[in-house]
């Protein structure tokens, strides 16, 4: 039996995966934009569950092995993309790889830019309804508010990297992002997608990488938790709530959203779908 013939019977390969590539940005680019956009808000929402899952492990975790805890945070983040790739959704770091469609002129760059911004402001509003639905369940409570001190906690930390620090940051996880997506492309079965893809994604998380559409989950959490919680939250973590006045918008997108956003355009578009893709197609 021909050696290559059996390699890619068990997976694409490498030329195969920057056809496949190549081809799912032209179908993001080219389809009906508000379809992109309504297919957007539950990858938006599905990031934001994962961050959810994310919360609850590191909470309460005192006296436990930092790095540890990350991991198992990182892993049981890979869940929601994951459930990005499964249900088809278009999640805005992902779909920095048509940069690949535009490279090969089956796209024009308004067809790629148009579908950024589209699929950017329906991840937007997946994110922030998981962040109303949290909030109104009361999940910052959990752990007797330990949950929503480490989502206060957690969303400071993010605004005080410097703007080159988060442009960087941004870099790298969008290069572990879209290298999960780009090596699940090999897969032939569900499980081999969805599995290929877990350690790409916990590195980029246990790492602290940064991630635009998780951010826009966590930081809106952790300004309403801010400056809505209850005084008997306050009372319960024994904190003042002046230590977080600093999550606000302001500080929110000039220093954390646009700088990530412009590393995970870098990462992904260019370090990830422009090298892999002019490296491996046919020529």
């Amino acid at each position: 039996m021909n050696t290559e013939t059996s390699k890619t019977t068990c997976m694409a390969s490498p030329a195969e995966i920057s056809q496949i590539g190549e081809d799912a940005g032209v179908y993001k680019a080219s389809k009906k934009q508000i379809l992109s956009f309504f297919s957007a808000i539950p990858a938006g929402a599905f990031i934001a569950l994962a961050f959810v899952f994310y919360t609850t492990t590191q909470t309460g975790n005192l006296g436990t092995s930092w790095g540890l805890t990350k991991l198992v945070g990182g892993v049981v983040f890979s869940l929601g993309v994951i459930m990005v790739v499964v249900c088809g959704s278009e999640l805005f770091t992902s779909s920095t790889m048509t940069t690949i469609a535009r490279a090969s002129g089956r796209i024009s760059r308004f067809q790629m830019l148009r579908n950024w911004i589209v699929v950017y402001f329906g991840n937007f509003v997946g994110a922030l309804f998981i962040v109303f639905l949290i909030w109104f369940a009361g999940q910052t409570m959990s752990a007797n508010g330990q949950w929503g001190f480490t989502i206060l906690t957690t969303a400071q930390h993010k605004i005080h990297h410097t703007w080159f620090e988060a442009f960087c940051l941004g870099i790298l996880c969008n290069v572990m992002v879209c290298l999960a997506i780009w090596m699940s492309y090999a897969g032939k079965t569900l499980t081999d997608k969805a599995f290929i893809m877990i350690l790409p994604i916990a590195l980029f998380v246990a790492s602290g990488f940064e991630h635009s559409v998780a951010n826009m989950f966590m930081i809106p959490m952790g300004i309403l938790t801010a400056h809505f919680s209850a005084p008997e939250f306050w009372q319960v973590i024994n904190m003042d709530s002046q230590q977080f006045a600093d999550l606000n918008l302001y500080h929110f997108i000039v220093k954390n959203l646009i700088p990530v956003t412009l590393g995970n355009i870098v990462g992904g578009g260019f370090c990830v779908g422009l090298a892999l893709w002019s490296i491996n197609r046919p020529h």
